[in-house]
């Protein structure tokens, strides 16, 4: 079964030089000219893929990618034209899993994302309602936890921060984002909340607990021995 891009563009040359190469690699293309476009495909269709321009009329691509990643953990891949470190490391700490600089060549564009959705695909293990990473399984409709098939039991806080971290395998987070991803922008605690957290959550998955460690500017990975 053919994989689905959806292709957030505003360049409309652009955007077909895109969705060419994609469709000649057997991709099924979801086309958007800008933002509000984009949500109103991603909510009415299943994507395996967001290829996301970042300077777009209506809504831009921070925009966008914030909101994508509010509801749901599909691959991001932002491209844009500018170079300002600030910049990739904003789109990281918004969820996004790729980012590629333009001008750009669609022939390269289509093998990083092949190459992205084996990593993504490849990571973390999908069943149903499962998720699975290692001897790590969360039921995702019952949250049930298990290592190794025995069952764990987990505070509801232990439960979403643990399944945020394996949706966002092999991703350098940090403790802001994390804070609030998991326990709200609204929330008036501080930062050593979501080391507390990671501190009991290891306790708890223990010899799994290898696969959460503390890495660059001061955040978290999941999928990384620590």
């Amino acid at each position: 079964m053919n994989r689905t891009i959806l292709l957030v563009e505003d360049d409309a040359l652009m955007r077909e030089f895109i969705t060419d190469y994609f469709k000649r690699e057997q991709w099924d293309v979801l086309e958007a000219e800008n933002g509000k476009a984009a949500m109103e495909l991603f909510e009415t269709n299943t994507v395996d893929l967001i290829v996301l321009d970042i300077m777009m009329p209506e809504m831009d691509g921070w925009s966008v990618c914030r909101r994508i990643r509010e509801q749901s953990d599909v691959p991001i891949m932002i491209m844009t034209a500018r170079t300002d470190d600030d910049d990739q490391l904003l789109g990281f700490e918004l969820g996004a899993d790729e980012y590629v600089m333009k001008p750009l060549s669609p022939r390269v564009l289509v093998a990083r994302a092949t190459a992205l959705m084996k990593r993504t695909e490849g990571t973390v293990g999908r069943d149903g309602d499962m998720l699975i990473f290692g001897g790590i399984a969360v039921n995702r409709k019952s949250h049930a936890v298990t290592i190794d098939g025995e069952p764990v039991n987990l505070a509801p806080k232990e439960y979403e921060l643990l399944l945020f971290l394996m949706k966002h395998a092999g991703k350098v987070l940090s403790r802001d984002y994390i804070l609030n991803a998991v326990w709200g922008y609204d929330y008036l605690g501080d930062l050593r909340t979501v080391d507390t957290h990671v501190k009991k959550l290891r306790a708890k998955l223990g010899k799994e607990s290898r696969y959460i460690g503390t890495v660059v500017r001061s955040g978290y990975k999941f999928g990384a021995e620590g």
